[in-house]
């Protein structure tokens, strides 16, 4: 998967945390996903479970602070998709 295909996969994972239509996520991978989503602890933690579930792998040890942007979360999936 290129990371723009991981990037629209996660736009559907959004718009399903943030209750919102596909069209009214608008981001990039500098968008942060606090302040730029408005993503709160719940919504990162079922973010992370819908990401799990979507590509079929288990995040092991993650650092929440280490995915604050749309892009970190890219490479976290990068590499355990690859």
């Amino acid at each position: 998967m290129t990371r723009e295909e991981i990037l629209e996969e996660l736009k559907k994972i959004l718009s399903t945390v943030n209750g919102t239509d596909i069209q009214d996520i608008q981001c990039d991978e500098d968008t942060n996903l606090l302040t730029g989503l408005g993503l709160n602890s719940i919504g990162m933690l079922y973010m992370v479970i819908s990401i799990e579930n979507r590509f079929g792998f288990r995040f092991e040890d993650l650092n929440m602070d280490e995915i604050d942007t749309v892009g970190k979360v890219i490479d976290q999936i990068e590499k355990l998709v690859t």
